[in-house]
């Protein structure tokens, strides 16, 4: 629960400070966006910072004085409020805890296909409407969507193992979403609150989940008939077959 208290009281307000650097200019064919501030860290690049009032569509270069940049740092994006659009390049690798926290404007982003990882990224983005979460990723972390109130539609890859604490947590607009087999732990209140909530399809054997994990929320658990582990309840809400449902 590292960040929960924090978030649900919404009291960390970390800025964006804008700096430019004065560094040598990168490749021609690269626009630095001025709004990000950055650290070079040996053969590659972290983007630490955005600018608070950065506002729009915003592009995140793949290189950066001629070094490709792999990271986007805890808190980079956290409370730039007027962003509604963020490229993120394939060239990232690592995405840190509450990278995009209340960007409370931001309805587009797309993660690319070299992240395996994402904990609190997008809590309190209260705009954000669909995602896909690419086969890289292995765990969708702790608080990963918290109060992603206006989230309608979330495709999970196939690579994803986990689902952690918090991580749905009062996604108020969600219905429906496919839980793909190679999921095999859900974690405390991970679907807390998700009051819309009808209908959770999962392709694979039962998870080991925690009783709590539907706190709030009443879907129906549908099943493949061939899967294993299966009772007629998960986490005190009813299975049902695939083939039964509307």
């Amino acid at each position: 629960m590292k960040h929960l208290i924090s978030l649900l009281a919404f009291s960390f307000l970390i800025g964006c400070d804008g700096e430019k650097s004065n560094e040598t200019k990168p490749p021609k064919s690269v626009s630095v966006n001025p709004n990000l501030k950055y650290e070079i860290k040996g053969d590659a690049v972290a983007i630490t910072r955005c600018d608070k009032k950065a506002s729009g569509e915003l592009i995140i270069p793949a290189n950066i004085e001629g070094k490709p940049v792999t990271e986007i740092g805890t808190f980079a994006f956290s409370s730039c409020y007027g962003l509604t659009s963020i490229t993120i390049p394939d060239s990232v690798t690592s995405i840190g805890d509450d990278a995009f926290a209340h960007c409370a404007s931001l309805t587009s982003i797309t993660i690319p296909d070299s992240v395996t990882s994402i904990e609190s990224t997008f809590s309190v983005c209260v705009s954000l409407t669909s995602i896909t979460i690419p086969d890289s990723v292995t765990s969708i972390g702790e608080m990963t969507f918290l109060g992603c109130n206006s989230l309608k539609n979330i495709t999970i890859g196939n690579g994803v193992t986990s689902i952690g604490d918090y991580a749905f947590l009062r996604c108020t607009s969600l219905t429906s979403i496919t839980i793909p087999d190679s999921v095999t732990s859900i974690d405390k209140q991970a679907f807390k609150g998700c009051n819309s909530l009808t209908a959770l399809t999962f392709l694979g054997d039962a998870p080991k989940i925690e009783n709590d994990a539907f706190e709030g929320s009443s879907p129906t658990i549908y099943r493949e008939a061939d899967a294993k582990g299966w009772g007629d309840t998960l986490a005190g809400r009813p299975v049902k077959l695939i083939t039964e449902k509307p």
